[in-house]
């Protein structure tokens, strides 16, 4: 039976994190939990520790200092044992209950690589401002410079196939995790398909903790995997 892992970086995401877990356990799936707390402040650190690390099909992994989501992303996937791999954000933006689409096309064998895709889903609200700009601008640009074909490039719902993810030689630190494993996953030839999802955004004042440098490093990441053979 194919076995899901669900990898869950967090960094101060105490409000949220039992929330995200407990829908996450909710999936009648088989999977692995991976949660990986990026030395966060808040309390998140001692909830994973105290409630979590020792039940069975959840797996707690602590930074020793805070690197960035890229990193804790790469630490999780040091720990997978499943055979399809979901990125899972703490923060109650993207809904579990969409897992069973997601991962229905690589169950069917039609692809390696779903990405969920806020966009096809004309039900879901958009906070407008930059931070929607910066997601078209890198849509756009990984239609052109990879082909991908896709309608939302940073979204967090991003499933593998472990052939796939493995195929890549990951670097990320902060949030360049996205356009990066975009742009290795083009270019390794894979197809990205994609499924509409439910999304309920947060703001920057709700802890949305993203901001325009990141969407600088985003771009120079999709340019620099270009030029970098």
């Amino acid at each position: 039976m194919v076995k899901l892992s669900i990898i869950i970086p967090a960094y101060n995401e105490k409000e949220t994190i039992r929330e995200i877990i407990k829908q996450v356990s909710d999936v009648k799936i088989p999977k692995e939990i991976i949660l990986i707390d990026d030395y966060s402040t808040d309390g998140t650190r001692e909830i994973l520790e105290t409630e979590y690390s020792h039940l069975k099909n959840i797996k707690v992994l602590l930074h020793k200092k805070n690197r960035g989501k890229g990193a804790a992303i790469r630490t999780g996937l040091k720990a997978i044992r499943g055979d399809i791999i979901i990125i899972q954000d703490a923060d109650l933006e993207y809904d579990p209950k969409d897992y069973p689409k997601l991962i229905k096309p690589i169950l069917e064998g039609k692809t390696h690589v779903v990405y969920g895709s806020r966009f096809l889903n004309k039900k879901n609200k958009h906070q407008y401002g930059l931070n929607m700009f910066a997601t078209r601008l890198l849509t756009v640009m990984a239609n052109i410079l990879y082909n991908a074909r896709i309608t939302d490039e940073p979204t967090c719902y991003k499933v593998f196939t472990k052939q796939a993810i493995k195929s890549v030689d990951l670097k990320c630190e902060k949030f360049e995790f996205c356009p990066e494993v975009t742009a290795k996953i083009r270019k390794k030839g894979y197809k990205i398909t994609e499924v509409p999802i439910e999304y309920k955004s947060r703001s920057i004042e709700e802890g949305k903790k993203i901001n325009w440098k990141d969407g600088v490093q985003a771009i120079w990441t999709l340019i620099k995997y270009r030029i970098i053979k």
